[in-house]
């Protein structure tokens, strides 16, 4: 899909918002990156292949979805073939839950290290949303997002989060299916067409626009807005450096 639709100013403000978690409201997309590289260079064979890219690979392959299909795409994207393998295989290399452990083993050590933080934006963003009345829910397909949201003081702005004990608990298919995206609105009592979703990950803007919101937004924090281009060019009708320009865009003349 390429382009964006017409401007959503044109229409009226979305009536609830479905935010994903990390790397729209928590500094966090950085960390799973490095985990993920850790994993991954790890498996893969010297000077045969190159090593993870904690921006390129990351935001092509993994951005957005479970450790399981993110493991899967990647690997089979540099023709590493592995046995499936099943959930409870040990960190390593022999499978593809395997490579999905490792990264999890990887991820919380580096969340024992140090805090994960919101960004700044995102309270200031969400305390306006509420005084306007216009319910959030978040969105991840991590399952250590409801615990990172608590610590980082957002759960009060929040009406609904759907993370991945959720997806697990409910069979929901991870991005870029829109199936968590749906079950959110859904939460929120939300038309998925009255709903704007916010996204910085490629397969959860394609979740939004297969989803039928009414307003699909791309957030890039690049300092040079390099991912912008892909975002459009995957269905955002609009996309912003950060979330108070969203509430700003789209309802600036209601507030």
């Amino acid at each position: 899909m390429t382009g964006s639709r017409a401007g959503p100013r044109n229409s009226p403000p979305p009536r609830g918002v479905v935010l994903d978690t990390d790397g729209v409201l928590l500094d966090s997309a950085a960390v799973h990156a490095a985990a993920w590289k850790a994993a991954f260079d790890a498996c893969l064979s010297p000077g045969g292949s190159a090593p993870f890219d904690p921006d390129a690979d990351y935001r092509r392959y993994v951005d957005g979805r479970s450790r399981y299909d993110g493991a899967a795409a990647f690997l089979t994207a540099r023709g590493l073939r592995l046995p499936v393998g099943t959930p409870g295989d040990p960190p390593g290399c022999g499978s593809v839950w395997a490579v999905a452990a490792r990264k999890e083993a990887a991820f919380r050590d580096a969340l024992a290290a140090r805090p994960v933080l919101p960004f700044a934006d995102a309270a200031v963003a969400l305390g306006t949303l509420r005084e306007l009345r216009v319910p959030c829910a978040a969105v991840s397909a991590s399952r250590h997002a409801r615990a990172l949201l608590r610590s980082a003081g957002l759960t009060p702005f929040l009406c609904a989060v759907v993370d991945g004990e959720d997806a697990a608990r409910l069979g929901l298919a991870g991005k870029p299916d829109p199936a968590l995206f749906l079950h959110a609105a859904g939460l929120l009592g939300a038309r998925p067409g009255a709903t704007a979703v916010v996204e910085d990950a490629l397969a959860g803007v394609l979740a939004g626009r297969r989803g039928g919101f009414g307003t699909v937004v791309g957030v890039d924090r690049t300092p040079d807005a390099h991912g912008t281009a892909a975002l459009r060019e995957h269905g955002a009708d609009l996309v912003v450096p950060d979330l108070t320009t969203l509430v700003r865009n789209l309802w600036g003349e209601h507030r």
